[in-house]
């Protein structure tokens, strides 16, 4: 199994970056499902309007197979994409739990593209504050979403 080191300068930028979200924005249970309830329907939808309100307007949104930061007219790009590669599209088995600053998702996307079924396992880390989406890391398995791009 190979690992990668995250490089000590990324946790001292996240965890500086981040640091006004931590203690005092305490982040309600119920405000946490609504958020992430919203954000998910709008990328359902691929409503960009609905998916634009639910992120601040400096918001960056990475991920694990390219490791940058996107902005968030860059992700809508990818929402689209998506969509364009995949159909039915749902999340199941979705588990959410509070964390400093924020919130962790777990879900399942499932759906159907050219290459078979889709069927892929993610966990997302959302940093929020004022009732916005200020950054997210996502984490997914690539090879499960390679039957977007096959077929």
């Amino acid at each position: 199994m190979h690992s990668r080191a995250v490089p000590a300068s990324y946790v001292a930028a996240m965890s500086e970056q981040h640091a006004n979200t931590a203690p005092t924005a305490v982040l309600a249970d119920a405000r946490m499902h609504e958020l992430a309830d919203r954000l998910l329907a709008g990328i359902l939808a691929a409503d960009e309007t609905v998916v634009r309100q639910a992120y601040a307007v400096d918001a960056t949104i990475w991920h694990n197979f390219d490791q940058r930061d996107q902005t968030v007219d860059e992700n809508l790009v990818t929402l689209h994409d998506m969509h364009r590669r995949a159909s039915g599209l749902a999340y199941t088995q979705v588990r959410r739990f509070l964390a400093p600053g924020g919130f962790v998702q777990q879900h399942v996307l499932v759906g159907q593209a050219k290459g078979g079924a889709l069927e892929m396992p993610a966990m997302i880390r959302f940093w929020v504050h004022a009732g916005r989406i200020t950054r997210l890391e996502e984490y997914l398995d690539t090879r499960q979403a390679m039957v977007m791009y096959t077929g």
